[in-house]
């Protein structure tokens, strides 16, 4: 087993995520007023609708990511296979059709005077590609704070990656469409190519190459550490990106930020609540429970912005949308974590 997973608990700068998407909101809406030129420039560098300097940023922050999954763990799916299908179940047949649902309830309905109906659409459309992703990074963190079983996230984490391959586009595509979005497929495929397949692919070379040479102890508490500090940089570096280009529309309309994280908080919850209650009903163990739950309500945000801008442009409000999940997801998380943590004892020994 992992052992770096034992001791991992969540760093400073995950801890604080939502100070720092703040501080990055005003440094990109600063930039884009100030010096309007900077996204005049970086908008010109794009190849078939997908910016190239971000597509680099993302590259940066999901390629570590990667290296992290062992898909050899999949071999262990036998082990607990019931606890597998829920989180599996809740992350694919539950979470994405929920959020759609909540984000159309409240984008179309209860704040049908505060947005208008075709910004409305937009927020859908940004509120299903955060549902359809669920996280694959973060939730080793959260599975540690928990104490969480570290093999049947390590399965969940891998057989994860694996279904976005194949269920990703379908889901988001028939989700759009009943939005009434227009959906590119090829900009879709080609998305999930560059930020999925191509950052898989490279995190597994790596990892295998690294493991042969120096071993897994070597590979999971000096090498992995390593890119750290590159993945923070992406991330800081995109957020500030988008927001050059968003800051127009977060200045317009200040007040949407608050209500677009209304339905993406409570998604997060309920289905965490969903796959936790499962995991009771069927009598599983605490170590499989909170992992369930918290894989459930995690996205995988990083994906989801990179998607957003490929298929609508970084001044989209999809956009918005996506990045608005960056900043709600680790306190709504963190305060997940602690009702798991105290909720134990419903579990027995």
């Amino acid at each position: 087993m992992e052992k770096n997973k034992k001791k991992q608990g969540i760093g400073f700068f995950e801890k604080y995520l939502t100070v720092w998407v703040l501080l990055c909101m005003a440094a990109g809406i600063l930039i884009g007023k100030i010096l309007p030129a900077v996204p005049d420039f970086l908008g010109r560098f794009e190849y078939a609708q997908i910016s190239i300097p971000i597509a680099l940023l993302i590259w940066i922050m999901i390629y570590p990511m990667m290296m992290k999954v062992d898909f050899q763990s999949i071999k262990n799916v036998r082990k607990n296979p019931q606890g597998l299908l829920i989180s599996s179940g809740t992350s694919w047949l539950i979470k994405p059709f929920l959020m759609f649902g909540l984000a159309t309830f409240f984008f179309y309905v209860v704040f049908k005077n505060l947005i208008p109906a075709d910004i409305a659409k937009n927020y859908v459309a940004g509120a299903v590609l955060l549902g359809a992703a669920p996280c694959t990074a973060m939730v080793f963190v959260w599975s540690n704070l928990t104490k969480g079983d570290p093999a049947h996230t390590l399965v969940q984490v891998a057989v994860n990656d694996l279904i976005i391959l194949v269920a990703f586009v379908p889901i988001v595509s028939f989700l759009l469409d009943v939005n009434d979005m227009f959906v590119p497929w090829d900009t879709l495929f080609v998305s999930i190519v560059l930020f999925v397949v191509i950052p898989l692919i490279g995190g597994a070379l790596t990892r295998s190459i690294v493991i042969k040479k120096n071993g897994v102890q070597y590979f999971n508490e000096n090498f992995v550490s390593k890119f750290d500090g590159i993945t923070t940089a992406g991330l800081l570096l995109t957020l500030i990106i988008i927001f050059t280009f968003q800051g127009d529309a977060i200045l317009s309309n200040p007040i949407h930020v608050l209500l677009i994280a209304v339905p993406l908080i409570l998604q997060n919850v309920i289905t965490a609540a969903f796959a936790y209650i499962m995991c009771k009903v069927c009598k599983q163990p605490h170590g499989i429970a909170a992992p369930a739950a918290l894989i459930g309500a995690s996205d995988f945000f990083e994906l989801a912005v990179a998607v957003a801008i490929a298929l609508y442009g970084p001044t989209s409000p999809v956009v918005l949308v996506c990045t608005v999940g960056v900043l709600t997801e680790v306190p709504v998380m963190l305060i997940l974590v602690n009702v798991v943590n105290r909720t134990k004892g419903w579990f027995g020994k």
